[in-house]
């Protein structure tokens, strides 16, 4: 069996979707073929995240990456050029190895992953397969976006507490239609927002989402359903919501602080179930504080929908296989740069589906144009991708892969739709 060899990596600084510095890779393989990986970085980040290497000092307020780059020219380069590029578990062992701590602090999550994701992309370009079918030849579920509308949290300049409120068109027939449902959507709800609130408040956050001077998570949920309503698109579609509640939690009084209210998790929980019957939201992501394990069994256990771990699981086997097993949470916010690597993060969604939880692939508020995760969220038969709202290129550039790899597969393409939730 032919080897490809990888033959040189290089890496670069460039700018993520809010300006901030980040790292991208180059691979070449076989002398011939040359791919690029982009790191996404995120701002709501998890206390278990590995972690990415910043440079400090005042140069980009401390944000720069120049010694994550230099990681992996000087230190990754040379441990990883003549290995055969097909060997992806292998290379991040290596990575591993080298680096030699628990969250990948030594070389930085941001210039480890950035060589890991590269590999596998150059992988694909040497067999000459797409990426999604170099992780599984059968791969061919199209996921159902949820498309993140309003934004709150620390992803936009409002006073909304919850981070984010999205649309999820389940009933739609195909991916394509989806993104058909998700634009109408957004144009009405630019129309509400404009006629409620002012020009200004058609401004968006983070992700792409409006973020408009609501307070009140009911007022923010009747706007987005009045939108869908005026769309025509109500009977396909169905919510979800990202509270990103440990940025709401106090550690001392051990309270979540909601609309002003301090709340204990009962109380929060009970929020929760008021809204659970007055909208049908079927998916919650990061309900609790990322290790309140108590208020993550009793939303699992208590609202009947999907509960999301993000911070709460980092795309880490270790905390998936413990909290899954004290029926905390029902599914996993999949990140590979949360892990770190690859193989871990694949590691992380076999996890999940052999303990019937579902896998959500998910973009991070600092994102480039690299459209990468359209093509893992294919590849590993998730179901569903959260990647912000359909406008700006480093959100649109994801759906625009997707409806590529929708038109590739052809009569091969299933719209997972009410089904996101199922391992196919």
């Amino acid at each position: 069996m032919k080897r490809h060899i990888i033959n040189r990596i290089d890496a670069r600084e460039i700018l993520d979707c809010r300006g901030e510095p980040t790292v991208q890779v180059f691979l070449e393989v076989d002398q011939t073929i040359q791919v690029t990986a982009d790191v996404a970085a995120g701002r709501s980040t998890g206390a278990s995240e590995a972690r990415e290497l910043r440079d400090e000092g005042r140069r980009y307020d401390g944000r720069g990456v120049t010694r994550a780059v230099s990681n992996v020219v000087r230190k990754i380069a040379p441990a990883i050029v003549g290995m055969d590029v097909t060997c992806q578990r292998q290379i991040d062992a290596r990575m591993l190895e080298l680096d030699g701590t628990a969250n990948k602090s030594r070389l930085g999550a941001n210039a480890i992953v950035g060589v890991s994701l590269a590999a596998a992309r150059g992988a694909a370009a040497a067999l000459g397969v797409p990426l999604y079918r170099y992780i599984d030849p059968n791969a061919q579920v199209l996921p159902v976006p949820l498309v993140n509308l309003i934004n709150g949290g620390k992803h936009a300049s409002n006073d909304l507490d919850f981070q984010e409120f999205c649309i999820f068109p389940v009933g739609a027939d195909t991916f394509s239609e989806a993104m058909e449902i998700s634009y109408a959507v957004n144009a009405k709800l630019r129309d509400l927002i404009v006629a409620k609130y002012g020009k200004i408040a058609a401004n968006v956050g983070d992700e792409g989402g409006f973020a408009p001077p609501i307070v009140k998570v009911r007022e923010a949920m009747d706007c987005l359903m009045k939108a869908v309503q005026r769309s025509g698109y109500e009977k396909k579609i169905v919510y979800g919501l990202d509270c990103a509640a440990t940025q709401l939690y106090d550690k001392r009084t051990k309270t979540y602080s909601v609309e002003g209210r301090r709340m204990r998790s009962q109380e929060l929980l009970a929020l929760y179930k008021e809204l659970v019957r007055r909208y049908p939201i079927v998916t919650i992501e990061d309900p609790f504080a990322e290790d309140d394990i108590e208020g993550f069994a009793l939303a699992t256990r208590e609202l009947g929908i999907q509960i999301v771990g993000d911070d709460f699981f980092c795309t880490n086997p270790a905390r998936i296989r413990a909290r899954i097993g004290k029926g905390a949470g029902n599914a996993v916010l999949w990140k590979v740069n949360q892990i770190g690597t690859l193989s871990e993060a694949l590691d992380a969604a076999v996890l999940a589906y052999r303990n019937s939880c579902g896998v959500m692939v998910s973009e991070r508020s600092g994102e480039t144009e690299d459209a990468i995760i359209a093509d893992l969220v294919v590849g590993i038969n998730s179901g569903q991708i959260k990647t912000g709202a359909p406008v700006r290129g480093e959100r649109t550039s994801k759906y625009n892969r997707l409806l590529a790899i929708e038109r590739e597969l052809g009569s091969l393409a299933r719209y997972a739709g009410r089904n996101y939730r199922v391992c196919f």
